[in-house]
């Protein structure tokens, strides 16, 4: 029996360690969000401006499944990530607003990030759906080699921002459980 879906754990492989996003983390997270190439493919490619940052950074804490990611190897903050829209009816839940330092793109930490994730969501949910801006280009091939399959097209409106248009992914268990 499935018990209540834990969103906020502390997670941990080889290469990354992920725990609760706390207010205390904010200077740290925005030292690393304050690069401008991080967000030129994002909905909103103003993330890297304090005041633009500082609303993503409160609609991760009003989310309540924000995490700060780590680097096991250095301990250094190498980004952030969250679960979202858990719906015990429809037994989904999202994951997304993933972002890493540059130095990490292309490597095996993003995968290793969504694979903590994903292990730990497939406990509790058949279904995980990730939104993707339109224009991320890059992160839509990176979830595409997880296996995700893109099932949608949507209008979505973030925390204090402008609705944009995402694409939607879909990870199912079983494929999951064939994929790692």
């Amino acid at each position: 029996m499935k018990t209540e879906f834990d969103l906020q754990p502390i997670l941990e492989n080889e290469l990354v360690k992920i725990q609760p996003l706390t207010e205390d983390d904010f200077e740290r997270l925005f030292k690393v969000a304050s690069d401008p190439q991080i967000w030129e493919q994002h909905p909103n490619k103003d993330r890297f401006k304090r005041e633009v940052f500082k609303t993503f950074f409160e609609g991760a804490m009003e989310s309540n499944g924000a995490f700060i990611v780590f680097d096991k190897k250095t301990n250094e903050v190498i980004g952030s990530s969250r679960y979202y829209g858990y719906s015990a009816v429809d037994n989904t839940v999202s994951i997304g607003y993933t972002f890493l330092v540059k130095d990490h793109w292309g490597t095996i930490y993003n995968r290793a990030l969504k694979t903590l994730m994903l292990d730990h969501a497939f406990n509790f949910v058949d279904k995980v759906i990730f939104h993707i801006g339109a224009l991320n280009v890059r992160s839509q091939k990176a979830i595409l080699k997880l296996g995700a399959v893109k099932i949608d097209e949507v209008e979505m409106k973030y925390h204090g921002e402008e609705m944009k248009l995402n694409f939607v992914y879909q990870m199912e268990k079983e494929a999951w459980n064939r994929i790692k």
